[in-house]
């Protein structure tokens, strides 16, 4: 071969290189992530969706591309961001919360959906049963919603001498209505008056003034992805007022609020990861029950009781999972 037969011959090698490199990225399949909070306060929870692909073999950058679609508190955004994931033809999308995976639902019936949701995906006509799912949508329930109750119960033996009770919702979410039914039945059993306030955006949280105007004794905090993305800001306002507070995640109480109740959502989205990896091999979401959560964390803030110059009940220290000093 004759040196300028060869060089041509190399420079034409070289040049189907880059080619090829992009057409196995390209191969790679592609995970919609739709979630209707912000990236900076779900980092551990992207953490633990990640670890959750690990354990399935998929690693993001190597055998895996994620598409982040973040709707920052704006429910609204959720059916134009699903749309976009839809477009751009993603082998899975996974929707974190009931706005998101409503959207995910309306707008696609063809690619496999693997959901997180706080409230009853039955109830909210996203699947037909958790044992058969049906469709093309599987997941996870983390019944937070169903536990709204119970979080009333723990805050009665917290504060036996209270009359009147503060409640936090996002009337844009999911689980707005259920919570507000679960407030007005704990009104009914335990006795006290119950005080509704909203808020969808950072500036609506000045509904702390309202339950001082009303002298609420304590508060329940409703289960929101926004709230839980604003969960240090909802934590100083419930100090700076001193009303005792217990929240959906431990999330909240480890970011200085009183108490916490519910499912660990780490492990949901960690449930989701390997959930989309299997969908990934070959899994039929149809085929896959959705996964509920075994055990619930009571999370008692120890120091934040004593700088509210709060007593926690012996009976409550009992009960708590964990008890941070």
């Amino acid at each position: 071969m004759k040196r300028r037969e060869f060089i041509t011959l190399l420079g034409g090698a070289a040049s189907a290189w880059p080619l090829a490199a992009r057409a196995q990225q390209s191969a790679m399949p592609v995970v919609g992530f739709l979630n209707t909070a912000s990236p900076e306060p779900f980092a551990h929870l992207i953490a633990a969706f990640s670890l959750g692909l690990n354990e399935a073999g998929f690693v993001e950058g190597t055998n895996l591309e994620i598409e982040y679609r973040w709707g920052a508190g704006h429910y609204d955004r959720m059916p134009a961001l699903a749309a976009d994931l839809v477009r751009r033809q993603v082998n899975v999308l996974a929707a974190f919360s009931p706005p998101a995976a409503l959207a995910a639902k309306a707008a696609t019936a063809s690619i496999p959906i693997v959901i997180t949701s706080g409230d009853d995906p039955v109830k909210l006509g996203l699947i037909a049963s958790l044992a058969r799912p049906g469709g093309n949508i599987t997941g996870v329930s983390l019944f937070t919603v169903a536990l709204g109750g119970k979080r009333h119960e723990l805050l009665r033996k917290f504060m036996p001498a209270a009359t009147a009770i503060g409640v936090l919702i996002n009337p844009e979410s999911g689980n707005a209505q259920p919570d507000i039914e679960d407030a007005r039945r704990a009104a009914s059993i335990l006795g006290w008056k119950i005080q509704i306030v909203t808020a969808t955006r950072e500036q609506e949280f000045d509904a702390f003034e309202a339950l001082v105007d009303h002298r609420v004794s304590a508060l329940v905090i409703g289960n929101d992805q926004f709230f839980a993305s604003r969960r240090d800001y909802i934590v100083a306002l419930a100090k700076r007022h001193v009303l005792p507070t217990i929240y959906p995640l431990r999330e909240f109480a480890a970011a200085g609020g009183l108490m916490s109740y519910g499912p660990s959502i780490s492990a949901a989205y960690r449930q989701a990861g390997v959930y989309v990896g299997r969908v990934l091999k070959g899994a039929k979401p149809a085929e896959l029950p959705v996964v509920q959560p075994t055990k619930f964390e009571f999370v008692i803030n120890l120091k934040t009781a004593h700088s509210l110059g709060l007593d926690v009940p012996p009976t409550l220290l009992a009960l708590a999972d964990e008890v941070i000093e």
